[in-house]
């Protein structure tokens, strides 16, 4: 809904193979006790939700998978009823083989949606945020209220003591290595050392 924040919630799965049988899934843990962070260039990057940076999403609306072990069953269950029918959205998964392939390097697909922000410091510029629509810039460039315009990348506008530019962010920009998917990727890694890549993923939702 518009004006509101969306948030993550989901959970780590793991498979067990059992001779010629398929394979069950497993509960291992709550994705909240790892990652609670509410980051959209991370939502958009991973799972296309919030998607502003223009990502070419990894694992976009798969939905729920029907082989999900009877705990994360249980609790999607719990919240859709909940939150009722429209409440969650933008459903997936996604496994670890899926993660380890990715290549943190590939830029968007086109600059961010919004214009980021900076300020001249003593020790450079400093970003001091990002935003899809500004009165000042709006002044500088002749944009009616609440237009929004796609910019070439490298655009950059010096409006007072801020600098407007337009740019292009990598998988890296936002899922960090040393950010608040760290863990998540630890655990991951962890079970697929005991399951295999193909047998560890991450399920999750989201929630405005």
């Amino acid at each position: 809904m518009p004006g509101l924040g969306t948030d993550i919630s989901g959970f780590l799965e793991y498979r067990v193979p059992q001779g010629d049988q398929e394979p069950g899934w497993y509960c291992a843990h709550d994705l909240t006790s790892l990652n609670d962070v509410r980051n959209y260039d991370a939502f958009g990057c991973l799972f296309g939700v919030r998607n502003y940076a223009n990502f070419r999403p990894l694992a976009a609306g798969r939905g729920f998978p029907t082989d999900a072990s009877a705990t994360v069953s249980a609790r999607f269950a719990q919240l859709t009823e909940w939150y009722g029918e429209n409440g969650l959205h933008g459903t997936t998964w996604i496994t670890w083989a899926e993660v380890k392939a990715v290549d943190w390097n590939e830029p968007a697909e086109k600059p961010d949606s919004r214009l980021h922000q900076y300020r001249q410091t003593s020790s450079g510029l400093r970003m001091t945020g990002k935003a899809s629509w500004s009165g000042a810039i709006a002044q500088a460039v002749g944009l009616r209220a609440g237009e929004v315009r796609e910019w070439p990348e490298g655009s950059e506008w010096l409006v007072g003591e801020t600098l407007y530019k337009s740019v292009t962010i990598c998988r890296s920009d936002a899922v960090t290595e040393t950010g608040e998917w760290r863990p998540v990727w630890k655990a991951m890694r962890e079970l697929a050392e005991q399951y295999g890549d193909d047998n560890v993923r991450l399920v999750v939702w989201f929630d405005d």
